[in-house]
């Protein structure tokens, strides 16, 4: 079973030596492996069950190391990063041979970013090579957003998990890409569109792919409970359930047709930010429930709630 700690040295250790460990960030947990050590890059594959045509994201410290790995940062994508970076943005930039082909699933556009979580950068400041790192979680499951959870999905297969509390964001990073003029955000994630439509004026959305996807995160069937989900018809599946086997994902209020610890309330207040923050250990404990199927509720479809609702949806996409 991996060892759970905050001994940056002994991540560093393992990461050396080609192996992979589990890495706190501001949105979630990585699942981190050497990007430019094709045995490590493979590693982080298997150990996911990943498949091998959805890209990894690479993280770093700065932007002098990321442009050895990136071709250019076009002017927009500098206006971003000044506003964003350290933080929950990832940029899709064109790749130089330095990073294997697997790491972009053969793309030659590499997904980047400077996660603003303490102990990541200190460790990433430390290293001298970039992580690939998607979620440290088995390809398709929920996202961890704390260091057990790591442990309790790849805990026998991976040596070290660096223990950063609870994520701060708790889903993933926006990402966006640029193209003929303008940006397009291909994930919806921690950084609102709104947030970045203040920077770059209007953009274009393209955040579902249902095979060979142009950033990671895109699959339509995703962040997903062993449990089937759904988001519309609560009073047809109380006609089809004993209201004991079904569970409820709430954004503010309880339902009184469902037993109260069958149901998960994302934010008492009100809070879109507190629901990003609890969404994935929200559909982990309905998951853990014995419950048939599970009801979640979509939130307003805005700022930090377009994120949250992409992902129950593509949660309930199975």
């Amino acid at each position: 079973m991996s060892v759970i700690g905050t001994n940056i040295a002994e991540a560093k250790k393992w990461l050396e030596a080609g192996q992979v460990v589990g890495i706190p960030t501001e949105t979630v947990y990585g699942l981190a492996g050497n990007a430019l050590n094709l045995q490590a890059v493979t590693r982080i594959f298997e150990t996911k069950n990943r498949p091998t045509f959805d890209p990894l994201i690479v993280h770093s410290s700065s932007i002098e190391k990321i442009s050895h790995f990136v071709q250019e940062i076009p002017a927009a994508g500098l206006k971003l990063a000044a506003h964003f970076w350290p933080g929950p943005l990832t940029l899709l930039l064109p790749k130089t041979d330095v990073i294997p082909d697997l790491v972009t699933a053969g793309l030659d556009t590499l997904a980047v970013r400077i996660p603003a979580h303490p102990l990541t950068r200190q460790l990433l400041g430390e290293l001298d090579f970039p992580l690939a790192a998607p979620s440290a979680n088995p390809f398709g499951y929920i996202s961890p957003t704390q260091a057990a959870h790591v442990q309790a999905q790849l805990g026998d297969k991976i040596p070290y998990i660096l223990d950063g509390g609870p994520c701060t964001i708790g889903i993933e990073s926006t990402i966006v890409g640029f193209g003929d003029g303008e940006a397009v955000i291909y994930r919806l994630g921690g950084i609102p569109v709104e947030e970045i439509e203040k920077i770059m004026g209007r953009v274009k959305i393209i955040a579902h792919s249902s095979s060979n996807p142009r950033a990671p995160g895109m699959l339509k069937s995703h962040y997903a409970p062993r449990k089937p989900l759904q988001t519309e018809g609560l009073p047809e599946l109380l006609s089809r359930h004993a209201p004991e086997r079904i569970g409820i994902l709430a954004f503010q209020h309880p339902h009184h047709s469902v037993p109260a610890q069958n149901q998960f309330i994302l934010s008492g207040s009100g809070s879109v930010t507190e629901a990003a923050q609890r969404l994935f250990a929200g559909l982990r404990y309905l998951d853990s429930l014995s419950v048939d199927v599970i009801y979640a509720e979509l939130l307003l479809e805005k700022e930090l709630g377009r994120a949250v609702n992409d992902r129950i949806r593509r949660a309930a996409a199975n």
